[in-house]
């Protein structure tokens, strides 16, 4: 099991962007911030390098498909967060709308996100969402135990 890389006593739930540690809460991610050292891409040695590099913006069924992401959801959790009034209702704050608009938008979405962690609202949200994931990542896992 992880631990955070900042307070070094819960559960990681969260990956900076920037160097990939992983911290717990809002307050671990605003200590870690004062010191990220982002880790830096190599840039390439050769001209013709940069053509394996995709430019062109990325979809859900890319992401679905990456094999390399260790925090992946299943699909079949991720449609429960469709299915939740409670985060339904929290989607009708038209502040929270913008928020998420302004990433989905934004050229580094990286840097949006770092910006979003430092509001509430978004901060609220996401942890509402996690919460429903991993509520029902626990259920499955008890009704896993219970069939053996």
């Amino acid at each position: 099991m992880q631990i955070c890389g900042v307070c070094s006593e819960h559960t990681p739930k969260y990956k900076c962007p920037a160097c990939k540690i992983r911290y717990c809460s809002l307050g671990c991610y605003k200590t870690h911030k004062e010191g990220c050292l982002p880790v830096e891409q190599p840039a390439p040695i050769h001209p013709e390098a940069t053509d394996y590099f995709n430019t062109e913006t990325w979809s859900v069924e890319d992401l679905l498909h990456e094999e390399n992401i260790i925090d992946k959801v299943p699909l079949q959790r991720l449609k429960l967060l469709g299915q939740s009034k409670e985060l339904r209702d929290v989607l009708c704050n038209p502040h929270l709308r913008e928020l998420l608009r302004s990433i989905d938008s934004a050229d580094s979405k990286a840097d949006a996100m770092k910006a979003a962690m430092q509001e509430p609202l978004f901060v609220e949200f996401s942890d509402r969402c996690l919460k429903i994931v991993e509520n029902e990542a626990k259920s499955l896992t008890c009704n896993e135990a219970e069939v053996f």
